[in-house]
């Protein structure tokens, strides 16, 4: 729960921009991805640079032998950093697993010279993205540890040789693997870190809306059950006087409990915290509309089709406010001087859809993380609660758009 989904690039959109808006995001995002792919290209250029050096390197006069274990295992080592982020675990493993053979069958030769650097150099690299990824954290360790062993027992195995050199070569070679797997673990470590301390902001984050929520449907349903018995006690002192009046009392008593039930259907297993936090439960369009006007003169409100015919659940309307709210707060903090904005509420089928756009601008800092911050995570923890889903990101390269679609309550 809580994902966010990323709006289409190539998406068409009825905006607004100018030509300078434009073309500064396109390069900014275009900038951003051919820098990944550079960085990608430049680590297996390296490899192959140091596959090429393994196999000058291990090429004996009197037989093959060593050149023949570095393509190999240096081959191999290049697959694995290819494919070192589909699965993480499985990739390390089977590197792990070809490495020990390759050092098991040449054991013994004659003046063996194969350390593979090649093969060190990925093995280093997926200590980097075992670390990152794998989970949980003591299988990631376990891998790491056993990329370790690896690394130290290539020059015992792979260097063949009494003599003072081959010595040297062994102890230089294992040396260089630690210090470089230190690198590698220290760096994936790091990242690691990272990577747990914003899961553990995202779940405070989604604990804090759920709570959020849960006090809000509270309120809704004791309003519910109070309508419920003041209409009881209605019907009853009216029935023994007006009895042809106890129908639609009871109507409407069955209305209001539908109502609630319906509201503690949509009420997720969260428990109403003590604290006084901010309600919005008596929120209507008009609230809304407000919101909009004051924000900034150069935003606009529009209501789609039929909206403002539709009698929203007030769990909905809360909901459409948490969003609109989180999205004018990212424009004012990351696009304060936007010429624009337009929030537009429409029917998406059983659905209401509110959509949130502003232009983009080259300095937005919002392009380098698409995965989204905390409020982003927030709105959709929000919206997935009640059943709909979130899509936040870049549109057709020169805007940026929220779009929250919410289900409504079946009648």
């Amino acid at each position: 729960m809580g994902t966010v989904r990323r709006a289409g690039v190539g998406r068409s959109a009825d905006v607004r921009s100018t030509p300078f808006v434009v073309v500064s995001a396109v390069v900014w995002e275009r900038l951003s991805t051919w820098t990944q792919r550079v960085g990608e290209i430049a680590l297996l250029g390296t490899l192959g640079l140091l596959w090429v050096f393994d196999t000058i390197l291990t090429t004996a006069p009197q037989d093959g032998t060593g050149a023949i274990v570095c393509v190999v295992g240096g081959g191999v080592g290049i697959v694995a950093v290819v494919l070192r982020k589909r699965r993480t675990w499985l990739v390390a493993l089977a590197l792990i697993a070809a490495s020990l053979v390759l050092s098991i069958v040449v054991s013994g030769a004659p003046e063996l010279r194969a350390v593979g650097f090649t093969e060190a150099g990925a093995f280093m690299v997926l200590t980097i993205t075992v670390l990152r990824r794998v989970e949980p954290i003591r299988n990631a360790v376990v891998l790491a540890v056993g990329i370790l062993v690896v690394l130290l027992s290539l020059p015992s195995l792979r260097f063949e040789g009494l003599n003072d050199y081959a010595t040297a070569a062994t102890q230089a070679a294992t040396v260089v693997y630690v210090l470089g797997w230190s690198v590698g673990a220290g760096i994936g470590g790091y990242l690691r870190v990272q990577q747990e301390r914003r899961k553990i902001g995202e779940e405070r984050v989604r604990r804090g809306e759920r709570l959020e929520l849960a006090r809000e449907l509270h309120d809704l349903v004791a309003h519910h059950i109070t309508g419920i018995v003041v209409q009881a006690q209605a019907a009853r002192t009216v029935g023994e006087t007006h009895p042809e009046a106890v129908l639609p009392a009871l109507d409407a008593i069955a209305g209001a409990g539908s109502e609630a039930l319906t509201s503690m259907r949509r009420l997720v297993g969260v428990l109403r915290a003590d604290d006084h936090a901010t309600r919005h439960v008596g929120v209507t369009l008009d609230d809304l509309r407000k919101m909009v006007g004051q924000f900034s003169p150069a935003a606009t409100f529009d209501l789609g089709p039929g909206v403002s015919s539709l009698t929203l659940a007030p769990e909905v309307l809360t909901t459409l406010h948490r969003v609109l709210t989180e999205s004018l707060t990212n424009i004012r903090r990351h696009a304060p001087h936007a010429p624009w904005v337009e929030v537009r509420l429409t029917t998406f089928g059983d659905s209401v859809r509110l959509r949130v756009a502003n232009p983009l601008s080259a300095a937005d800092p919002r392009l380098s993380r698409l995965g989204g911050g905390f409020g982003l995570v927030g709105m959709a923890e929000r919206v997935e609660t009640m059943g709909g889903h979130l899509i936040a990101g870049p549109v057709a390269g020169h805007l940026w758009e929220v779009a929250a679609v919410v289900p409504l309550p079946a009648r």
